[in-house]
């Protein structure tokens, strides 16, 4: 059966990762939206610290879907990707759950995408260190 499933970011990853993601918004004088995300896309985590923009809960999510769905970071990764491409470039915007500005960077595991961060709630380069250092809090687990 094991044969079968597929690699997932675990729940307890998932919780230490948007905790570490919050202690550095905490550090940087933030509040922030964190979603973490399965390798489908679903969600796994939430949270939202006190004062957290409203607007964050949701663009957390999508910054975490658009990670995971192409296995690359949202922000400069993204617009590195279409920049170049104006049909690419202009039609991303439609799609459903995207999410352009950084903050949202896959989890891997294995080689393999098994989950995204994504946070919401200051610049958009702020909300990307805080992604970041979540994602160190698995430093040589997964």
């Amino acid at each position: 059966m094991e044969d079968y499933l597929k690699r997932s970011v675990s729940l307890a990853d998932a919780e230490r990762i948007a905790g570490q993601a919050m202690a550095k918004a905490t550090e940087l004088g933030l509040s922030i939206a964190v979603t973490i995300v399965d390798e489908s896309g679903v969600a796994k985590f939430f949270a939202r610290m006190d004062h957290a923009p409203l607007i964050a809960v949701d663009a957390s999510r999508k910054k975490a879907v658009t990670a995971v769905s192409y296995g690359i970071p949202t922000g400069q990764s993204w617009f590195d990707f279409i920049k170049d491409d104006p049909i690419l470039r202009e039609g991303v915007h439609g799609f459903r759950d995207f999410m352009l500005m950084g903050g949202g960077v896959p989890i891997i595991g294995d080689n393999q995408v098994i989950g995204a961060i994504g946070v919401s709630g200051g610049h958009y380069l702020q909300d990307q260190e805080c992604a970041l250092a979540g994602l160190e809090s698995l430093k040589g687990q997964v």
